[in-house]
Parts: structure tokens; sequence; C-alpha cells
């Protein structure tokens, strides 16, 4: 897996297929991060983290400090391995579930969930989440099309896939 754009563009991800996650697809990254432009978000939060790449992708285009929170400890470790590549950057990479990292705290201006599908109750996540924006941070979820409904929030899809997007005012 690369890294579509930024400083980093090109950059190989390491991924496992013998790690149960599914990356988010590059076309589906291209639009979030098209709608993200111009790109100012120094503190972000990658949640449910999987491969990283929502986090490596945003360090590419400039974000300073990210933090991967993921609970599986081989994808965990794998995405450690994986920050070794890259410089002058503050990655966390915080192996816990993510409704028990809720209760920290943090705050963060860009955060992106990519929950597994269906598995969760996604009006939790994003409370929590959005309590964890700054003053005009993003929270963007993905999630497949047609399985949450959300209002106040914009919507957009990409092929199959359903994005959500907020911002804090």
């Amino acid at each position: 897996m690369k890294i579509i754009a930024g400083i980093y563009k090109n950059f190989n991800i390491v991924t496992s297929k013998q790690l149960n996650y599914r990356p988010t697809k590059s076309r589906v990254r291209k639009s979030i991060f098209d709608r993200l432009m111009p790109y100012n978000y120094n503190r972000v939060l990658d949640l449910f983290a999987g491969t990283g790449i929502m986090g490596f992708e945003a360090i590419s285009r400039g974000s300073r400090c990210v933090t991967m929170v993921e609970r599986n400890s081989k994808s965990a470790s794998l995405i450690k391995k994986n920050c070794q590549k890259f410089y002058n950057v503050q990655i966390n990479v915080i192996k816990k579930d993510v409704f028990k990292f809720f209760n920290e705290k943090y705050e963060a201006d860009l955060i992106f969930a990519d929950p597994p599908y269906g598995l969760y109750d996604y009006d939790i996540i994003v409370k929590s989440s959005i309590k964890k924006l700054s003053k005009n941070g993003k929270f963007i979820m993905e999630c497949n099309d047609n399985i949450y409904n959300s209002v106040g929030m914009d919507q957009f899809n990409v092929g199959d896939t359903k994005l959500y997007m907020y911002t804090k005012s």
C-alpha cells in the first residue's frame, strides 16, 4: 500500500494479508484529503487505525503529531514498524480499545474513524469523537453505504463507501 500524496508520496506502507483489517482504499483517501484542502491539521487522531494509512497520509501532508489507536497487537506492531520511515514528526501508537481511549484526555484537529462495519454503535463513536475535537476541527467516519444515518453531518459516497464529516464550530 502506498501513500498517495504529499512529501512521502509513493512511500510503501507494509501490510499483512494475515491480519484482519480493511484498509481505506486509495480513491477514498484521495476524496477525503481533497475535501480537507487547504490542509492545516497538526494534531491528528486515527481511530481503529488498522494499517495506519490515514495517519501516514496525514503526516505526508504536513501533520506534526499523529496518534493511532488500534487494539490488535499485531496491527499495532506493524504500524510501529512503518513509523520508522518518518522523521521530524511525533507518532503515538496506542494499543488500546477505542472506547477505553475515549476516557483519556486528548484533543485533535482532525479525527478519522474507520470502525469495523456494523460491529459498533456509531452514535457513541461520533459523540465521543466530537468531544475530542478542537475548535474548527473535523471528524470523518467511514462506513459502508446506508449503514448509518446522522443528522448534522455532511455525507458523501465514494463507490460503496459512505463518509460522514463534521466540523466543530
